[in-house]
């Protein structure tokens, strides 16, 4: 793998590239999140596809964005997954997106990369959402702890990310390690801009994305946690009969959302890019 930095509309992003393949996935994080969480997935398909792990504009190692605002939505984050394409070369690919990357993925494969997107997996995430959910997330994201120690950071990861699922103690401590910041009195944070949950005051209807849904033309696999109090039981089986008609399978053992790491689910992506 190779970690590269990317302009983009005047943006700099950060992306982690695994594999050598002529085939392209791109593995697009949750909303708080960073492309390092992709590295299970990537490393699976590596043999294989050419994977890029983006984070997004605001987390992890990428740039912060100067006007939050306008730059904290998914139409934004399109245009810059758009224009990191272009620069990288890639024509078409598929998508696997986790929550945020996954409404990113279904906004894109509706308008801009239309065409560009080959295949599409949803990670818990569809174009409704519920609002309990939704402030959940807010609440958390938006006031992000700090600690003093590492330590008492990854306990916090392991407790607001337990609907992963299971993750060893080895991906526990990744995890943290690669979503770390230090604030400059020295404790320790999670690596990304409180301002990016000012989407969800200025971009209230971001997640309604029922019109572009029903416009996909494309194959689309979503995976929903058993325990998801994101993805509610109507929405995901609505998704099964309206618009692209997705094929719907239930992760056992997880709320929001599945953490892509386990032979299961990392089989059940793989299985569903093999099919193009």
């Amino acid at each position: 793998m190779k970690s590269r930095y990317v302009p983009c509309l005047g943006r700099e992003l950060h992306c982690m590239e695994w594999g050598q393949g002529d085939e392209v996935v791109v593995a697009w994080h949750g909303l708080a999140r960073t492309g390092r969480d992709m590295d299970e997935l990537a490393a699976h398909l590596a043999p294989r596809y050419r994977v890029l792990c983006p984070d997004t504009l605001g987390r992890g190692l990428s740039q912060w964005s100067p006007n939050p605002e306008a730059e904290y939505c998914l139409s934004f984050y399109v245009e810059l997954a758009e224009a990191l394409l272009d620069q990288l070369g890639v024509a078409q690919c598929h998508w696997v997106g986790t929550s945020m990357g996954g409404a990113i993925g279904l906004l894109g494969a509706a308008t801009r990369l239309h065409g560009r997107i080959r295949r599409l997996v949803l990670n818990d995430i569809g174009p409704e959402l519920e609002p309990a959910a939704l402030q959940r997330i807010r609440d958390y994201a938006g006031q992000p702890p700090a600690f003093a120690s590492f330590t008492e950071l990854e306990a916090y990861f392991r407790q607001v990310y337990a609907p992963y699922g299971w993750l060893s103690d080895a991906q526990w401590r990744r995890l943290t390690e690669t979503s770390v910041r230090r604030l400059i009195d020295g404790r320790f944070t999670p690596h990304y801009d409180p301002a990016m949950v000012g989407q969800f005051i200025h971009h209230p209807d971001d997640y309604r994305r029922w019109d572009e849904w029903d416009r996909l033309a494309l194959p689309v696999l979503v995976l929903r946690g058993a325990e998801s109090d994101l993805l509610s039981p109507a929405v995901f089986e609505a998704m099964r009969v309206r618009g692209p008609r997705a094929v719907g399978v239930t992760i056992e053992g997880c709320g929001h959302a599945p953490a892509l790491n386990t032979p299961e689910q990392l089989g059940l992506v793989e299985r569903f890019l093999l099919a193009a």
